[in-house]
């Protein structure tokens, strides 16, 4: 949908909610259905965090997933249910958003993101959500998204704890955060650890937030910021983030200056 062409009655009636808001209005509606979003990840963050971007009308989602849904994926992932279980998760992911809601084109990325493709699908979003789980991902997806000057939402999940920021190119990235990934094996993941089934959901709510307030130009992001939440004493707290000069991404001699092997940058290769 262009911004020039008007609602129809039932989208009248969907967005009836958002368009007498005057933050909102019937602009920023138009806005959100024009808008182009990827998603990386249709698992614990990224089920909360697409329900509420396709609930909203943002017109264009990329989901990017290559695994299959599993029992042990229903206790969180609430994009799947048990029917779905051995499907492809983007398939279970675009069946239950386009149910929700049949404005959203939900583009299916059955494969793994690299180095080699990457550049070619981020270019083609206006946003960037990360909701992985793994190191490698997440400074791919940084590197790629400073390269493109694309903002990227960042989410992670551990145990009880989640941590939500987003990173505009030029006001620091992940990198910045986190200049090296730890050793193998010293982060357990979900699977090896496990996680509190609510918690995504809370974390990946605040990420489609994040990210229909960059899509609509509302309230203050999570840029130099980074959320903390603690599930268990149902605390947030703020961490404050800066651009570090000496950052090899984006400081004022960065070394890295195109995509990289991220497995064998984070010790999985």
């Amino acid at each position: 949908m262009t911004m020039t062409k008007t609602f129809t009655p039932q989208q009248l009636k969907r967005y009836s909610r958002h368009i007498i808001m005057p933050q909102v209005g019937g602009n920023g509606q138009r806005k959100l259905l024009d808008a182009k979003v990827l998603l990386l990840g249709a698992g614990g963050l990224g089920s909360p965090t697409a329900l509420y971007l396709a609930a909203a009308g943002v017109g264009t989602l990329g989901i990017v997933d290559f695994d299959v849904v599993d029992f042990s994926n229903l206790q969180r992932q609430i994009l799947h249910d048990t029917n779905d279980v051995g499907r492809p998760k983007v398939v279970s992911a675009a069946e239950t958003l386009n149910d929700i809601n049949p404005d959203v084109k939900v583009i299916q990325i059955a494969k793994r993101m690299d180095s080699e493709n990457a550049m070619e699908v981020f270019s083609q979003y206006d946003i960037i959500v990360d909701g992985t789980d793994n190191f490698a991902t997440r400074y791919l997806s940084n590197d790629a998204a400073y390269f493109l000057k694309k903002p990227l939402v960042h989410g992670s999940i551990f145990l009880f704890d989640g941590q939500v920021s987003v990173f505009e190119p030029g006001k620091g990235c992940y990198r910045c955060l986190y200049p090296a990934p730890p050793p193998p094996g010293m982060v357990p993941s979900c699977a090896e650890a496990g996680v509190f089934g609510v918690l995504p959901g809370i974390v990946g709510s605040i990420m489609a937030v994040e990210t229909i307030k960059l899509i609509l130009g509302l309230g203050r992001p999570l840029v130099n910021r980074l959320m903390i939440f603690d599930a268990l004493e149902m605390e947030f707290r703020e961490v404050k983030l800066r651009r570090d000069p000496k950052c090899p991404l984006c400081g004022n001699h960065p070394t890295v200056k195109e995509l990289i092997d991220y497995e064998v940058f984070c010790g999985g290769a």
